[in-house]
């Protein structure tokens, strides 16, 4: 009668759970509490022999209730992370609990569920020191234990559907990682991946995914989950902005919480309930992301979080403060709770960098909580809104170059200044070889480190240079500010003082100091805002030593002809001259909501009256950094050619 009976409560899971995937919604209070009242399956250890490593390994294998050699189970390798082995699921997790009331309410194919021990060497305890690199390297030695004596064990041991998609993989932390680029990477092994917390062994995105096509067509289903507040996180959302991007299919769902067997056990709960099962992709969007902290935090900082829609929680602590806003052009008022924490939950912000300031009882300053740029006149915070089309600006796998800080003395103005270095990869390894030099300039209320921070310079040209679309090069980032301070630099003096500086100061100096290509066809020059002004300036007056000029939301301002018309009227005398010498005259916007749009519109048709040849090129996105990083992508690729 008892064999009947779970041959009939068999029978029944197959039938609800074969029935088309619903989003599945994360663990209610109670999931992982032992019923005494239903079904259990049984978990045992076993002993198998591994030819990768040379001796016996162990695993602890979850048969689900009313498991029967006369049907065959799909299967699950559960894997561990870096400090534990195929004990610690049980020990953290008790998943035969989470399994068995799945099974109860009806929501669970029935399933084997192997969980290995992934640090395939001969002593594959987790003791003395963890991180030692044997130790990590076993882990990615795991692999092949796992595909050549593992599974066939497991496939010939138990009654299992031996084809993969009857076959998942899924882990947490270090195990994450494993299983992403193990399962990846198997594809016709494994249909069914998940990552919970995937640690940095987790491969680059385009490693893991090298095949788009082969990927969209052999996934049933990958899982990401995280906690929002996990140091680790941004393994997880470097992998799904790479899928995002390729229009993969995938479930990322972000949870409160950090780096533990809460977010893991969540993790199975709702995976596992997924898998083996009919899929349904629209329902992948459904999952969602709770606030996770800006990449632009101090480090630990949880707030600011950004919301999934790219709304901002803002939350500050100031329990005698009367009145306290976020400033990011449009302010938004906060609310104080009992224990005097202010907080605000902002619109949609648009993708990319943005400066913010907190106005406390009104007076502006930086958020605590946040990295501070030098922008606006003073240090101010800011915040990285992430931005799918950011790839070309993504740290990724490939070889860096530096970012040198030197101080130099300036015989024009007199006294020490600074400016930041991009020297390229191999710039120390390549001794006999000379470099072409961008001078590139920042805008009004910004100094020497915009580009180097808020730009992202190094990886641009870092990930140009590897995709062999731009040539190494330096790259000077100079302080444009002559005077006393603040939004300086748009007179005729100051611009007359930066043009000096830059020819008698900086340019002998980098051509003194670094092997900088000397020819004038190996110099480039471009700025933003105030420094396109400070190129048009310079760069049109020196076309026989800056072939390459361009100019990022900037133009001469139509309402001050005192300064605009000699210049003007040079460009028309030295026509021929201006267009003989430049190579590249390349002018760019961001769209009809840069504040410099207008006044460029107005110049361009200047030099179309003067026949001064130039190329215009248009990003969406204001007078914004998100623009100009984009700038100098593309500007970056037409030089030195």
């Amino acid at each position: 009668m008892k064999k009947i009976f779970f041959a009939i409560a068999a029978s029944l899971l197959v039938h609800i759970s074969s029935t088309a995937q619903e989003a599945v919604k994360p663990a209610s209070p109670g999931f992982d509490v032992v019923r005494d009242s239903i079904l259990h399956g049984n978990l045992d250890s076993v002993t198998y022999q591994s030819k990768t490593v040379g001796n016996k390994r162990k695993a602890l294998v979850y048969t689900p209730p009313g498991y029967s050699k006369k049907n065959k189970y799909p299967v699950l390798y559960l894997l561990h992370g870096i400090g534990g082995d195929e004990k610690e699921w049980l020990n953290g997790a008790q998943p035969q609990v989470i399994l068995d009331n799945l099974y109860a309410d009806g929501k669970l194919q029935p399933m084997i569920v192997v969980m290995p021990n992934g640090r395939a060497m001969k002593d594959d305890r987790a003791i003395g020191n963890i991180f030692d690199s044997a130790k990590v390297q076993a882990f990615a030695n795991f692999e092949k234990d796992l595909l050549n004596d593992l599974v066939p064990f497991v496939e010939k041991k138990y009654a299992v559907l031996n084809d993969r998609e009857h076959r998942a993989i899924a882990g947490l932390s270090m195990g994450g990682g494993q299983s992403l680029n193990f399962g990846l990477g198997n594809l016709d092994k494994f249909a069914w991946i998940g990552g919970f917390s995937s640690a940095p062994n987790t491969k680059p995105a385009a490693e893991l995914v090298p095949d788009i096509k082969a990927a969209k067509e052999k996934i049933k289903l990958l899982f990401l989950s995280c906690g929002a507040s996990d140091w680790l996180l941004s393994f997880s959302t470097r992998t799904h902005d790479y899928l995002q991007q390729n229009n993969i299919p995938h479930i990322y769902f972000i949870e409160p919480g950090v780096h533990d067997f809460k977010v893991w056990k969540n993790g199975l709960y709702m995976f596992s309930q997924l898998i083996f099962k009919t899929v349904d992709t629209a329902t992948f969007s459904k999952y969602p992301v709770a606030g996770a902290p800006a990449a632009t935090n101090i480090r630990n900082g949880v707030y600011p979080q950004i919301l999934p829609n790219n709304r901002v929680i803002f939350s500050t602590k100031a329990p005698n403060a009367k009145k306290v806003q976020v400033d990011l052009g449009k302010k938004y008022d906060m609310v104080k709770d009992a224990a005097g924490v202010w907080s605000v939950t902002t619109d949609s912000i648009s993708e990319g960098f943005h400066y913010y300031s907190l106005l406390i009882d009104d007076v502006a300053v930086a958020d605590p909580a946040s990295q501070t740029f030098y922008g606006m006149g003073r240090m101010a915070s800011g915040i990285e809104i992430p931005f799918s089309g950011g790839d070309y600006y993504a740290l990724k796998d490939v070889p860096h170059g530096d970012i040198r800080i030197k101080k130099y003395f300036s015989k024009v103005t007199n006294s020490w200044r600074q400016l930041y270095l991009y020297t390229p990869p191999g710039y120390d390894v390549k001794q006999e070889e000379k470099y072409p030099v961008l001078y590139i300039l920042h805008g009004g209320g910004e100094d020497q480190t915009g580009w180097a921070t808020q730009g992202k310079t190094d990886l641009i040209i870092d990930n140009l240079i590897a995709a062999k679309k731009a040539s190494p090069m330096l790259v000077v980032m100079m302080d444009g500010n002559f005077g006393s301070g603040g939004f300086v630099g748009f007179g005729e003096q100051s611009l007359r003082t930066f043009e000096n500086e830059l020819l008698q100061s900086v340019i002998p100096f980098i051509e003194t100091n670094y092997r900088a290509a000397t020819e004038p066809n190996k110099r480039a020059l471009a700025g933003l805002s105030m420094g396109g002004l400070q190129t048009l300036y310079a760069g049109i007056k020196n076309t026989d030593k800056f072939p390459y000029l361009g100019v990022f939301s900037s133009g001469w301002w139509a309402n001050q002809p005192a300064l605009s018309n000699p210049q003007y009227e040079f460009m028309k005398t030295n026509a021929t001259t201006i267009n003989s010498n430049l190579k590249s005259f390349w002018i760019a916007m961001g769209g009809k909501e840069d504040i410099a749009h207008n006044n460029c519109k107005i110049m361009m048709s200047k030099f179309d009256e003067m026949n001064i040849k130039y190329q215009y090129s248009e990003y969406p996105g204001g007078h914004t950094w998100p623009v100009w990083r984009n700038n100098l992508f593309n500007f970056a690729q037409v030089l030195f050619k």
